[in-house]
């Protein structure tokens, strides 16, 4: 008997070193040792090596990496893929902007695979506006207080519809408002356009099955399993992207996707694989986003392929507890956006997304935009909160919670009226 309690207290003892990950730190003097891969196999000689050498071949093999092993394929636009407006205010916002409602439709033969799109362009302005692009979380109606938006009746598992009586509440309207800042863009001169992620594909485990991942794969020449829904959501960016070069009024070089939480991992990854996207800025993305996955801190790729076994590929979970074994990290991701503009942000009280991760993970893309004459986060120690810091990538970590609000709003438009607008020279 005695043997057998020694045997099982031994047992215990070691249950952490191979059980870890599913226990989740927030505490960072647990975070221990970790080794990254490099962005390049072999170092190159010089800057001009290095950039030809990662236009050419490496920047290419890390996102077929990214790919095949976590997000899945990112498919051409649709042939059929038409553009039909819905409704059109030009004297918008009392009378501040232009507003337009248009329905992408994605399939000729079948109509119920279509994303609807807003954009608001400020009319104050003489020449195309630059546009800050993204996708929502509730509805397009909940943006803005704006009475012309046309509510969705498409999914009534959000807060499209009174729960009480199943009718339309006009109540709904506007209830994220205080992630958009429409009229605070606006009068800098930026236009917004936005669309419900769930228009492309609903966010629980068995949402594919009635989105457009299970209606148009064979159309684009994929299985529903070559992607997931992170990479749909970036998809669905990029067709936001074709619509906006349609669009007389706005500076189609001159798009930024911006994204938050689980929408800011789509905007990188359509930033990644969109070169049309002239910046990316990714607002509390985490673990999966611009985190680093082998800093064991806060969200894991156990925890994250658990709770949302839809975001990324089948093969993404082998990694669950395996982090030191994939043959990239989120640093890496992020420097598929060099040479273009790269903003990441935090938040103090979010560590589930950590920030530091995060910080780390943009700091480390310098070389390739070094490569390119270009100055990131290079020598900047973390910030204290509220400081922005950086050059053509650039970090903040706000104070407060887990959300994108009025401060990121005002970081960002200054970010991109310095490196979008006024673009430094080598850029």
């Amino acid at each position: 008997m005695r043997n057998s309690l020694v045997i099982l207290f031994l047992l215990s003892c070691c249950i952490p070193s191979f059980a870890q990950k599913p226990v989740y730190n927030e505490l960072e003097f647990n975070v221990g040792p970790y080794e990254l891969p490099t962005l390049f196999k072999k170092e190159p000689a010089n800057k001009e090596e290095m950039r030809n050498t990662w236009e050419k071949k490496r920047r290419a093999y890390l996102l077929k990496l990214f790919k095949d092993n976590m997000y899945g394929q990112f498919p051409r636009k649709p042939k059929t893929m038409r553009i039909e407006l819905q409704h059109s205010n030009p004297q918008a916002l009392q009378g501040k902007a232009t507003s337009k409602q248009v329905r992408c439709y994605f399939s000729k033969a079948d109509s119920s695979v279509y994303m609807d799109v807003i954009i608001y362009i400020p009319n104050h302005l003489a020449q195309p506006a630059p546009v800050f692009m993204g996708l929502n979380f509730k509805g397009n109606h909940t943006i803005h207080n704006d009475p012309d938006i046309i509510i969705s009746k498409r999914n009534k598992d959000l807060l499209l519809l009174n729960k009480d009586n199943g009718k339309t509440d006009p109540n709904l309207r506007g209830t994220q408002a205080e992630r958009w800042e429409l009229e605070h863009a606006m009068a800098k001169g930026y236009a917004v356009a936005t669309a419900y992620y769930g228009d492309l594909e609903l966010d629980h485990a068995e949402g594919w099955k009635q989105s457009l991942r299970s209606k148009i794969s064979k159309e684009l020449g994929l299985k529903p399993q070559d992607w997931a829904a992170l990479s749909v959501w970036a998809w669905g960016l990029s067709r936001i992207v074709d619509y906006l070069e349609t669009e007389d009024r706005i500076d189609a070089s001159r798009i930024l996707v911006t994204g938050h939480s689980r929408l800011g991992k789509a905007a990188i990854w359509a930033g990644a694989n969109d070169t049309r996207i002239a910046a990316v800025i990714s607002n509390n993305s985490g673990e999966g986003g611009a985190a680093l996955s082998r800093r064991w801190f806060g969200e894991t790729i156990h925890r994250i392929n658990t709770s949302f076994p839809h975001w990324f590929v089948e093969k993404y979970k082998f990694y669950n507890n395996r982090p030191y074994l994939l043959p990239f990290d989120q640093h890496m991701l992020l420097a598929l956006v060099a040479p273009r503009p790269l903003y990441v942000a935090s938040a103090t009280e979010d560590l589930w997304a950590d920030p530091l991760g995060e910080f780390l993970s943009a700091q480390l893309t310098e070389p390739i935009y070094n490569s390119y004459g270009l100055r990131g986060l290079q020598g900047v120690s973390f910030p204290a909160p509220d400081t922005p810091v950086g050059h053509v990538v650039h970090y903040h970590r706000r104070t407060g919670k887990h959300n994108i609000l009025l401060y990121d709003w005002q970081q960002y438009i200054a970010f991109a009226d310095q490196y979008v607008i006024a673009k430094p020279e080598g850029q």
